[in-house]
């Protein structure tokens, strides 16, 4: 399911080293601002409340310089989208990127601009170093992450929790006990969004990195570990004890099977919900509160992605990649908006609409609307290098990154019958090698 050396950058400097108000910024010449008749046209993903709060952001960008800013939804393949427009002659200034398999595939094709010495400076000062690592291809930093993903939580029904007398689980095993528990009280433990294939990577990936740790799991990231690795067997069974029990899911195997994301959290957090828990990133808290009514802190709330006993707790992430690309017709205009992207004023603008979260470590965490999101960002920045990046987003499209990838369709079948791990590796790997092959 599932984005400057003027005396715009010199006050955009000055915010990054000493939080100093700047007013008048970028205006000149009697107030007229340096961007006055500039047009950017920005590429994303974005649709709904995610593209009207963005929209928000680039109107605070236009009032600092008088830029005019265009967002043009993509629809979810964004690769292919800007690729179109590139190649009809129509690129746009700057993209947000979702994968980066993707960041890779464009700099491969001489598409991205190198960032300004600006934007790289303020990535130094407000990011942690894996954030510039993941914007980064062969040591060149080409993107600033803006918004990004907690996808470690596990969303729950306090209610639901408290009539089955059981706390926040610390380890998978715990929260599988958990679950037995609110199955013996009536309900399904989990709702998993199964037809959603996506939903089923973030799973493993969370599995994966909180047993095999950090190390290997850049490696299987990389594909410089073969799927049929022993740590992968041992994933993939670890995950198949919650897959096998059938009536810890809501709707058994084949009703997770026919639910998509937002199905999975209506079962949770519904009018008549069917389950205890659902796990996925920070966006299942906009999705209980604008679609069901539910109050984020009271109704909903969470518990970080518990780690095996004697594992870590994982930080999987994932973000879109601001890039400038090189064919757009105002890309030094574009390069400053990403330059403003990568400071905290920037952030703020969208962090106190809602469901938003920044890894950038100057924003005031009191910024964001509510405690529960406070916490999730506190998360994400305080565990700084320990973050990952969304495995299947690393991974080249065909294999993990689009609708129907290989990689889905395999954990689609694990999760219908989760009885061979060791089968489940081995197609994973089949399927693996020939992608990143190609």
């Amino acid at each position: 399911m599932r984005r400057q050396d003027t005396p715009l950058a010199s006050c955009i400097a000055l915010i990054l080293v000493s939080s100093v108000a700047c007013s008048g910024l970028a205006e000149e010449n009697g107030g007229k601002k340096e961007l006055s008749g500039t047009r950017i046209t920005v590429a994303g993903a974005w649709t709904g409340s995610e593209q009207k709060n963005f929209q928000k952001v680039l109107e605070a960008f236009s009032d600092k310089t008088g830029a005019k800013v265009a967002f043009v939804s993509t629809g979810n393949n964004v690769s292919t989208a800007v690729g179109g427009m590139i190649g009809d002659g129509d690129s746009p200034d700057v993209a947000l990127l979702p994968q980066l398999g993707v960041l890779g595939q464009f700099e491969r094709r001489g598409w991205l601009e190198p960032l300004s010495v600006s934007a790289r400076e303020a990535v130094d000062a407000n990011y942690a170093n894996v954030w510039r690592e993941y914007g980064s291809v062969k040591g060149t930093l080409y993107g600033v992450y803006y918004k990004v993903a907690h996808k470690s939580a596990v969303w729950y029904s306090p209610s639901v929790f408290a009539e089955a007398n059981v706390g926040r689980p610390a380890t998978f095993e715990e929260m599988l006990s958990a679950g037995q528990a609110i199955s013996d009280s009536g309900l399904a433990a989990f709702a998993i969004a199964g037809r959603d294939g996506w939903t089923l990577t973030d799973w493993f990936e969370n599995v994966y990195l909180s047993q095999a740790g950090p190390i290997k799991y850049d490696a299987l990231a990389a594909h410089d570990l073969k799927w049929t690795d022993a740590s992968v067997v041992d994933a993939l069974t670890s995950l198949g004890k919650l897959f096998k029990e059938n009536h810890l899911i809501a709707g058994g195997r084949e009703g997770a099977l026919n639910t998509d994301f937002l199905g999975s959290v209506e079962k949770v957090f519904g009018a008549e919900p069917e389950a205890g828990m659902v796990f996925e990133g920070d966006f299942v808290a906009g999705v209980a509160k604008d679609r069901f009514g539910k109050t984020v802190g009271q109704d909903v709330s969470f518990f970080s992605f518990p780690a095996r006993k004697g594992g870590i707790f994982p930080i999987v992430s994932g973000g879109d990649a601001a890039v400038v690309l090189k064919d757009g017709k105002n890309s030094a205009a574009g390069m400053k908006l990403v330059e403003y992207l990568a400071t905290a004023e920037a952030a703020a603008v969208w962090a106190k609409l809602g469901g938003f979260l920044s890894p950038n470590k100057q924003l005031d965490i009191h910024t964001y609307d509510n405690l529960t999101t406070r916490a999730m960002a506190d998360s994400l920045v305080n565990a700084e290098d320990r973050v990952r990046f969304d495995m299947s987003d690393q991974a080249p499209a065909s294999f993990g990154g689009t609708d129907g990838a290989s990689q889905w369709r395999i954990l689609q079948s694990f999760l219908r019958d989760p009885s061979d791990p060791e089968g489940a590796a081995a197609k994973l790997e089949e399927a693996a090698a020939k992608a990143y092959q190609d």
